[in-house]
């Protein structure tokens, strides 16, 4: 007995959905690496050559430089709980690791890309900044007076991942970049 054409699509189906994607993985760590290296070398240069509390104009008074620690997430919220963030941080790590295997689609690979990068970078700081490990304080430097928070590239980083979580998510985009479809009323209502 031959299995049937449904049977035989639904296993290719399975098998597709269970292989890993080279080219979306290795996407996704390029990404998350630069988004690292871009943010650890801005933090650097900020704490090296930037006085702490001090504004400087970029573009104007439409960006500026000030160079702050947070030792709390937005808006320095929660920051008598610094090591919560930390560990926070890490159950983030280990879920886009744990997660990245079923991600075929480069706009996906994107996605988590610059997510684990700018998970990265403000966990670098946390980990190894002062005022000690594990409770180290994050250094946020742009400042954009529309805006109510000086935030640092790592959370530009974790913004865009949103924003494009969000495109992909109303787009129909599955994780293995095909467009799912919605399936047709069958009540015969428009």
């Amino acid at each position: 007995m031959e299995p049937s054409e449904d049977t035989a699509t639904a296993s290719s189906d399975s098998r597709h959905e269970r292989r890993v994607s080279p080219r979306a993985l290795a996407l996704l760590v390029i990404v998350a690496l630069g988004v690292l290296a871009v943010d650890q070398i801005a933090k650097y240069l900020v704490v090296t050559h930037l006085p702490l509390g001090q504004f400087v104009p970029v573009l104007g008074d439409l960006v500026q430089f000030f160079y702050v620690t947070n030792s709390g997430a937005a808006f320095s919220i929660g920051s008598a709980y610094t090591w919560i963030f930390s560990v926070l941080a890490v159950g983030v790590l280990v879920f886009i690791v744990w997660f990245a295997r079923r991600i075929r689609s480069v706009g996906w690979a994107v996605v988590f890309g610059l997510l684990l990068g700018g998970v990265l970078g403000n966990l670098t700081d946390r980990l190894f900044r002062e005022p000690g490990f594990g409770i180290g304080h994050v250094v946020d430097f742009v400042k954009i007076p529309l805006l109510p928070a000086i935030f640092n590239l790592a959370d530009v980083a974790i913004c865009a991942a949103m924003v494009l979580f969000l495109i992909q998510t109303i787009r129909g985009i599955g994780l293995d970049g095909r467009k799912t479809v919605r399936e047709a009323d069958t009540t015969g209502r428009d």
